[in-house]
């Protein structure tokens, strides 16, 4: 077990709502058809620049002195160099201690974790704030439907510090499976795609993906991961009190129960928010604690899917 302490937790939710009704006519699809492909009504949309909405929900958190360390946990960045966790840095007045991002794509918060527990177990930082912001809705592709009308914005933080030997990460697995490296793309940004090869195209710049073919290599791979980490912990489903999963889609929230999970103990917000991607998790877990469900000797599930294939699971004692 490595011991880290959730110590707060902060939600930020831009101001603009984008419903289903209004998302329709730009996609070419009823608002009934999103409902029933995607079990998303809502979500929020950031139009400034995603190092405020990172230090908003930071802000949340009322520090009363700086951290030890930033580590910020998202995909979209404000841009390539510098690192966005600089920008955060300059938007909140922080100076003179590090940070730095970790990306991996939607479990880049469950990276995080396991790397800031690691750290404060070894006694190199005292307090690591997580932040995870996403601006999603810039790379939509309204030609690509059912990706589209997924994808919303927001982000939440989290202070950690070392536990106290009861509290901690009892176990955390992540497994990649590069077999399914095309099933979730944004294909630009990078060398592959580069922004002045002649071969580049607009479309490259945006998110793109095979969302059946992704959901049948996932749904089975999470099942087997959560097994086997449950079994190296000689634990059970019943032991789990609170199940707060990346919230990927309506579809992939209701195969959850099939692990052997009561419905009543997820967090499912995908309705009101969407696919957050790396901040849908922290997101969720802030929601959590605002309706009371994260309580002293909780056990806490986090689990999801990633592009890559990634697939990550993570059991906190709270």
């Amino acid at each position: 077990m490595l011991p880290v302490r959730i110590e707060r937790l902060s939600l930020k939710l831009p101001e603009r709502v984008e419903t289903a009704a209004e998302l329709a006519p730009q996609v070419g699809r009823s608002e009934e058809w999103i409902l029933s492909r995607t079990g998303v009504a809502k979500r929020h949309i950031h139009d400034g620049p995603v190092e405020e909405l990172a230090a908003e929900a930071v802000r949340g958190l009322s520090l009363e002195v700086p951290p030890d360390l930033l580590i910020n946990a998202s995909l979209t960045p404000r841009q390539l160099i510098p690192d966005t966790s600089c920008f955060v840095m300059r938007e909140l007045g922080w100076s003179g201690f590090p940070s730095h991002s970790v990306h991996a794509t939607c479990l880049s918060f469950l990276v995080a974790l396991q790397q800031a527990a690691a750290l404060l177990s070894a006694g190199v930082y005292e307090r690591v704030v997580v932040v995870s912001a996403e601006r999603g809705s810039i790379c939509r592709d309204f030609d690509e439907p059912e990706s589209a009308v997924l994808i919303g914005d927001g982000a939440a933080a989290v202070l950690l510090t070392r536990g106290d030997g009861a509290q901690g990460l009892l176990g955390l697995r992540i497994e990649t499976y590069p077999e399914g490296a095309e099933l979730a793309e944004l294909r630009g940004c990078g060398v592959y795609r580069h922004p002045n090869h002649a071969h580049t195209r607009p479309s490259d710049n945006l998110f793109h993906m095979r969302g059946p073919r992704l959901y049948r290599h996932a749904v089975p791979r999470v099942e087997a991961l959560v097994k086997g980490l449950l079994a190296e912990l000689h634990m059970s489903p019943q032991d789990i009190d609170l199940v707060v999963p990346h919230q990927a889609s309506g579809p992939a929230l209701a195969a959850i129960p099939r692990f052997g999970f009561d419905p009543s103990v997820i967090v499912n917000v995908v309705a009101e928010h969407g696919n957050c991607i790396a901040a849908s998790m922290p997101m969720a877990l802030a929601h959590a604690s605002q309706q009371g469900r994260l309580t002293p000797g909780s056990r806490v599930l986090l689990l999801g899917t990633g592009a890559g294939l990634n697939v990550g699971a993570a059991i906190l004692e709270l």
